[in-house]
């Protein structure tokens, strides 16, 4: 039957790699769009050895662009888990990293308009309805590629591409704290469920045993650990308005313990099976806004700066991630009204993606039966 042909960019963006399409590129038919997307990546394999996924899921994503339907924004972004040995594509979460290739694929796509030496980007997520400004420096007419701006867990210097969230409060769970709680016990831990972009469990790594300061291969190995922690993310799924969340990828897990590095807080996180190398964008953002409640887990170890406006220094496996937050309020009810941070991205390839055509009509006729 020969194979399918669909124009496709492998972007790095953040600290993560995915392939961006653009959505009318895509098949329309969802079952349909759904098997492309495995066949594109080479899932269901532990090796993706039959498709462009890297074998691990900061490398097995997908971004589906468009121009927007919505008033006063630019571009529509859905974002695909796609599961590596599971064969599931998940669209339930957001991604910062994946967002921060999104300028640059929509300017090289001709989908917006460099405006000079900065364009701004206004980008709806459609998995969750948030709205993100990305400010691209676009001397040349397309997103810069060379720059000082560095971020931990990526080599070398980039151009910047600040990022910063409108309304990410409960995007994915209906509320910052689905339960209302600063702090619940799941599974005998004392536990934050929030969201502020991405659904996130934040607990104290000493509450399960550890330090918090393990390198991530030791905690990848930890059999004890994962169940144990697993335990407690099935607990929490219901309670964060999730229902269940054995086939999802949310939520996320961080293990938080005081920072040792200069920063405000130092993190482990699972995503939700395997340890991150760093941290994922909208879970440093979560991380340090539940920080920020007065009680939590997580604000029994930070060093909170002071101020309205506050940056707050990820402390992650491989370096730091910087949040920058605004929070108004009292200090007995702190209101976290934006958040922002920093990112980079480069286009890696441009070209087409091939997959057996046959797979798209052996998958529309199971859905058939």
């Amino acid at each position: 039957m020969g194979q399918v042909a669909i124009p496709c960019m492998l972007i790095r963006g953040g600290t993560s790699k995915g392939a961006y399409f653009l959505r009318d590129d895509l098949p329309v038919d969802p079952v349909a769009r759904e098997a492309f997307l495995l066949a594109v990546m080479g899932s269901p394999d532990k090796r993706q050895i039959d498709g462009l996924g890297g074998a691990h899921p900061l490398t097995s994503k997908v971004a589906i662009v468009s121009r927007s339907t919505e008033p006063g924004c630019d571009i529509d972004f859905l974002f695909a888990q796609v599961g590596i040995e599971t064969g599931v594509v998940d669209t339930t979460p957001n991604c910062g990293n994946i967002l921060a290739g999104i300028g640059p694929f929509a300017l090289a796509r001709g989908l917006v308009a460099p405006s000079g030496a900065r364009t701004v980007v206004r980008v709806r997520t459609l998995n969750t309805g948030t709205i993100a400004d990305l400010v691209m420096e676009t001397g040349n007419g397309q997103a810069a590629v060379d720059g000082e701006a560095r971020i931990d867990g990526v080599p070398g210097t980039s151009a910047p591409i600040a990022i910063s969230f409108l309304g990410t409060e409960g995007s994915v769970c209906g509320a910052l704290l689905p339960t209302g709680n600063a702090v619940d016990m799941v599974d005998g831990v004392a536990c934050t469920l929030i969201d502020n972009g991405m659904p996130v469990i934040v607990l104290r790594a000493a509450d399960v045993g550890r330090t918090g300061y393990e390198p991530r291969e030791l905690l990848d190995k930890d059999a004890e650990l994962k169940a144990r922690i697993e335990r407690i993310r099935l607990a929490a799924g219901p309670m964060m308005n999730l229902g269940s969340v054995t086939t999802k990828v949310v939520p996320k897990i961080a293990l938080v313990a005081p920072p040792m590095a200069g920063g405000a807080i130092a993190t482990r996180s699972f995503i939700p099976h395997e340890c991150h190398a760093s941290i994922g964008v909208f879970a440093a953002v979560t991380v340090a806004t539940a920080a920020a409640l007065p009680g939590s887990p997580a604000a029994s170890v930070v060093v909170m700066p002071e101020g309205r406006e506050r940056t707050i220094s990820v402390e992650h496996p491989t370096g730091e991630f910087s949040v920058a937050l605004t929070v108004a309020g009292t200090a007995a009810h702190p209101v976290v009204e934006r958040a922002g941070l920093l990112r980079t991205a480069r286009i890696l390839m441009d070209g087409q993606a091939f997959v057996p055509a046959r797979v798209l009509a052996m998958r529309r006729a199971q859905a058939a039966e």
